[in-house]
């Protein structure tokens, strides 16, 4: 495996990092969130679900899209999306004084995000690589970058929570910023054969 290989391969691997941190960090802080926020554990609960729930139902539309479009051109701008959508939660929480319904969005909005990153991280990495090891070690580091996210979750989620409540949502846009700049730098995979949108020369290049 050539250098820029694996410095693409490290790149790709931040996105099921910041995507589990970005849902799995706020489990441990939910409680926290319900007395602050004064609502019932159902509403509170929506946080979690409302995010699985968009992510579900947009992964197939994300999939398709990157088959025709290239991959890096659906997993930046869903980055982006993310990123949105922790902004929206983060400021919510620090500037309204009733944010429930504004962080349901931010929430959704991440969840659409999330969609497009995750999932269509793991074809980019059949594209970069046609020997069968190689993918399948490539594939090790993805899944290991996910588990590595679902352990350092409560950790990282319970010690920005312990700073204040909604610290938590903010570090989501600087995940996805930091794994955006990753992703631009040194994910460098194949043109797609089909026919692909003018950004593919921004992205693909």
């Amino acid at each position: 495996m050539e250098r820029k290989e694996k410095g693409g391969l490290w790149a790709l691997s931040s996105v099921p990092l910041v995507m589990t941190l970005g849902n799995s960090m706020l489990i441990p802080v939910l409680p926290e969130i319900e007395s602050e926020l004064h609502i019932t554990g159902f509403k509170v609960s929506m946080i979690i679900t409302i995010y699985s729930i968009f992510a579900i139902l947009l992964i197939p539309v994300a999939g398709y899209l990157s088959d025709k479009w290239g991959r890096k051109i659906i997993i930046v701008p869903s980055l982006i999306i993310a990123g949105a959508g922790g902004l929206i939660t983060g400021w919510a929480a620090w500037k309204l004084s009733s944010p429930f319904v504004w962080i349901i969005i931010g929430r959704a909005i991440q969840g659409i995000g999330s969609a497009g990153a995750m999932p269509v991280v793991i074809p980019c990495v059949g594209d970069m690589f046609k020997d069968e090891k190689q993918v399948s070690s490539g594939l090790g580091l993805i899944e290991t970058s996910n588990t590595f996210g679902k352990v350092l979750s409560p950790i990282l989620g319970s010690a920005l929570a312990a700073v204040t409540w909604f610290l938590p949502f903010w570090f989501i846009p600087v995940l996805c910023a930091a794994s955006i700049l990753l992703i631009l730098f040194f994910v460098k995979p194949p043109k797609q054969k089909q026919k692909a949108l003018r950004l593919d020369l921004l992205f693909n290049r």
